[in-house]
């Protein structure tokens, strides 16, 4: 059972698998750092000044001495339910790049295969019509 665990685990598949989740983990970490250290606080900029990442709504405030609530970091400390747009519109913007640079990754593996496809096989065996033709060449010969 040993054996069979080992074999499956390395097998190439397997491998490649492994392979892509990890480049994809550091790849998510690229594009999270992206979107919220260069893109955000640019579309932020343009807005005057919106920190997305800090763009809330409060649902509901147990502590009624609390009349404002500065900033996430601070709701969370204290129990307050928030809606967190900012946060959901930097994981839309995420999944937006990492959807469009998988939509390129994907269209030219696919323009790749095309190529392969389109270079015509050599044939298995002669073909009908030069079996035809050796049959006339070998009846001709005959005569």
């Amino acid at each position: 059972m040993l054996k069979e665990f080992r074999d499956f685990a390395l097998k190439g598949n397997v491998v490649d698998l492994a392979i892509g989740v990890i480049i994809g983990a550091a790849f998510g970490a690229i594009v999270s750092s992206l979107v919220d250290d260069v893109f955000m606080p640019i579309i932020g900029l343009i807005l005057q000044g919106v920190d997305f990442s800090n763009l809330f709504i409060v649902l509901k405030n147990p502590d009624p001495t609390i009349t404002a609530v500065p900033s996430l970091a601070f709701a969370k400390d204290h129990g307050i339910a928030t809606l967190n747009i900012g946060l959901f519109i930097n994981a839309v913007v995420k999944f937006v790049i990492v959807a469009f640079v998988l939509f390129i990754l994907v269209k030219g593996m696919n323009r790749l295969k095309k190529k392969e496809e389109a270079k015509p096989a050599a044939p298995a065996g002669p073909t009908k019509e030069e079996v035809l033709l050796t049959e006339i060449r070998d009846a001709l010969r005959s005569r």
